[in-house]
């Protein structure tokens, strides 16, 4: 989620307008509104100042706001926590181990991300069983999804060649 939609998630789940929360960040009340929903839309990045502002009104980390740098032990938990906000996750302690737990029944779990996470779950029980390498586990995650044969994959074309194949398709109806 990047930081406009962070942005908007909180302050709708505080209940502000788009025009307080400008204001409220010192914006003039006549621009408040659009210079928020330009933040939100992503047309515009808040500078740091900014986002300590925002997070000072929303009562939120500016980490909070921030697209998290997975390499910070900050920054990885505040991934998690963007996760448990778009996908419904939700961490459980069993005993000395901390489990993150994708729920699959929950109507914030989009399918085929749970359908991902499930083959995942299954290669790496693979690895945990021995039916499988630790070289072929590694290259199953790092050519994701190429290597995977629980789900259908289609490759996308680029933009570019998208474009030339329409305009191609065109000529030829003319």
């Amino acid at each position: 989620m990047a930081i406009g939609e962070r942005i908007r998630f909180i302050r709708n789940l505080r209940g502000m307008t788009q025009k307080w929360l400008g204001q409220a960040v010192g914006f003039p009340q006549k621009t408040a509104d659009v210079r928020m929903a330009q933040y939100e839309s992503g047309s515009r990045t808040p500078k740091e100042d900014l986002v300590k502002a925002l997070a000072n009104v929303l009562e939120v980390s500016p980490l909070a706001l921030n697209i998290p740098d997975i390499d910070s032990d900050l920054g990885f938990i505040h991934t998690f926590f963007a996760i448990e906000d778009i996908h419904g996750v939700r961490a459980e302690k069993h005993g000395e181990e901390v489990h993150i737990v994708f729920d699959g029944s929950k109507r914030t779990m989009d399918e085929s991300i749970f359908k991902m996470l499930s083959a995942w779950a299954d290669q790496a029980e693979k690895l945990r069983n021995g039916e499988i390498s630790k070289e072929q586990y590694d290259h199953w995650r790092y050519t994701f999804p190429a290597e995977d044969t629980t789900q259908r994959w289609a490759k996308v074309p680029s933009q570019e060649l998208s474009d030339l194949l329409i305009a191609a398709l065109k000529e030829d109806n003319e």
